[in-house]
């Protein structure tokens, strides 16, 4: 993706743009557009989640499966508007991470196949092609939920299909589109309640947004790679680095705090990092300016040397992100999977940490895929970890519900015999995984794994990312949070505290076993200080411990 080359396109090259019909190339330099301005806007979007964790990875996710669609379109010459299409929509096809990421290449699909034997593109075709999309959107969603991307795709859809199109200018087209869009966003609160609770417009939606929008910029000739400037306070830019995923080119994580002279341009200073390096955050308390981005190897000094030249560098850090990235393979390789015959069941498992990865391997899972919060893992890296499996048997867990959609995509595009089992955290992958047999037939073990992942209740603990109040809780930034099944119950001043609050919401006297798995972020002996304490309140109770190695959740508890 070249966001430089994209933004300075002649005049006459934005004309013909402009002007109908759009062949291939045409179209490339849309979809490149609205990547550009969507990971523009990456972390806006990302801070859009209803509840207060630290997982806002809506932003996140679009992006990447943006990304992996380009990168199928962008080396294809073709200006044949169809096959252009065709192979973006492959690319997000298998490139998708998380719901909103799937109903993204969801859309791309439905508006490729209206493009179909089409060697250019019209303002009438481009509406069809939003039919499509929609439909094809609608129908790949079980159960469809206003107030999300659906509801934008829809009413943008809506605000085009009437009347005559044929000869609309795109640019025109466009503005319609992007004003339909924005007034879609700002109405889903009003359509999915949580939001209104939340206080936050949908994130889904609000990503389709920027994706057109940034289709309109282009012709604008407005810019598309540089950031609004808006500065956050140093706490929430310290939330966003942890929310981002290391992509390729990003070697190096610098973070410069500084004391910015007097004619310093905040603008300015985007732009030059612009030219650096990728995933810029700044961050402002007390004076103190703070600057994070993520360069190749080559120009891990260069944002030290710009800086220097606007002000006073009060601390430098400097992380090999790609080194860390590798001791974290290194250590997965040592894992032992279990072996797999032909004709067996095999069970394929996402773990989002490197504990949770070693028990799901003792319990008989033939791979995993690293995945979680924050970091939802692609269809295709979904399709990588079974397709080599000598069997064609396949259970998927995805153990995160931002994940089942990806899942069941992936098996989709498979020619194995592939079920997706829906749990939605770890303990439920760990009980269904108690049900494993892998002499069984496919439909058994399936059967038998959706009835045990309804009899363990899952309770999650971690800190709080702003200010809000759900379900008549009410949330402090950094106070700590306990969610139960996935429904927020609780926030208080320690992690003490929302265990025990949290095992009695659960009635936890009406179970047997209670397990705790503790996050990278706490120690054994201070997890072991918490099972004294419940062994004491809850003396008839089993109670284990394990190391998870989970990010964000200080603690994930298993009731059964």
């Amino acid at each position: 993706m070249n966001g430089k080359s994209i933004a300075i396109l002649s005049e006459a090259e934005r004309h013909r743009l402009v002007q109908s019909p759009l062949d291939g190339e045409g179209l490339k330099l849309l979809f490149e557009a609205g990547l550009i301005w969507l990971t523009t806007n990456q972390q806006y979007v990302n801070s859009l989640n209803v509840f207060p964790v630290p997982d806002g990875d809506t932003g996140t996710n679009m992006v990447l499966t943006m990304q992996a669609a380009f990168a199928e379109a962008e080396s294809k010459t073709t200006k044949n508007v169809g096959e252009m299409a065709h192979t973006f929509a492959q690319g997000a096809l298998m490139g998708a991470r998380g719901n909103s990421g799937v109903i993204l290449s969801q859309i791309w699909r439905g508006f490729s196949r209206a493009l179909d034997h089409y060697d250019t593109m019209d303002s009438a075709l481009f509406v069809r092609a939003l039919q499509e999309a929609r439909n094809t959107a609608y129908k790949g969603v079980v159960r469809p939920v206003e107030g999300t991307i659906l509801t934008v795709i829809k009413d943008i859809t809506a605000a085009v299909e009437t009347g005559t199109v044929s000869e609309t200018k795109l640019s025109d087209l466009l503005v319609t589109i992007v004003k339909a869009g924005d007034e879609s966003v700002k109405h889903t609160p009003e359509l999915l309640p949580i939001l209104k609770q939340a206080g936050v417009v949908d994130s889904g939606g609000t990503g389709l947004f920027y994706i057109f929008e940034g289709m309109l910029r282009l012709l604008q000739g407005q810019p598309l790679d540089v950031s609004t400037a808006v500065v956050k306070p140093l706490s929430e830019l310290e939330l966003a680095n942890t929310l981002e995923t290391v992509e390729e080119g990003q070697d190096y994580e610098v973070v410069i705090d500084f004391a910015p002279h007097s004619q310093f341009s905040l603008e300015s200073y985007y732009t030059g990092l612009s030219e650096i390096g990728t995933s810029i955050q700044v961050g402002e308390g007390d004076g103190i300016y703070r600057m994070h981005i993520h360069v190749p190897l080559d120009k891990r000094y260069e944002p030290i040397a710009y800086t220097e030249g606007l002000g006073i560098v009060k601390k430098i850090a400097m992380e090999n992100l790609q080194d860390q990235m590798n001791s974290k393979k290194e250590e997965s390789a040592k894992i032992k999977f279990a072996p797999v015959e032909p004709g067996q069941v095999a069970v394929v498992a996402v773990s989002p940490g490197e504990g949770l990865t070693r028990i799901f391997a003792s319990l008989g899972a033939a791979a995993v895929v690293s995945g979680g919060q924050t970091m939802n893992p692609s269809v295709k890296e979904i399709v990588a970890a079974f397709e080599n499996l000598p069997t064609d048997k396949i259970i998927i867990l995805p153990n995160n519900k931002n994940i089942i959609l990806a899942a069941q995509n992936a098996a989709k595009v498979s020619v194995k015999q592939i079920a997706v089992i829906p749990t939605r955290n770890a303990p439920q992958g760990f009980a269904a995984m108690l049900r494993l047999l892998p002499e069984g037939t496919l439909a058994e073990n399936e059967e038998s794994m959706k009835e045990a992942i309804t009899e363990v209740h899952t309770g999650e603990i971690t800190t709080a990312t702003r200010d809000v109040t759900i379900d008549d809780v009410h949330v402090e930034k950094n106070s700590v949070i306990a969610l139960l099944d996935g429904k927020l119950i609780i926030s208080t001043h320690s992690i003490d505290d929302a265990l025990f609050q949290l095992l009695s919401a659960a009635k936890v006297e009406e179970f047997e076993r209670i397990t705790l798995f503790y996050g990278e972020d706490m120690t054994l002996p201070r997890v072991n200080q918490m099972v004294d304490k419940i062994r004491e309140k809850y003396p008839q109770h089993e109670v284990e411990v394990h190391d998870g190695g989970q990010p964000y959740y200080q603690l994930i508890v298993a009731i059964e």
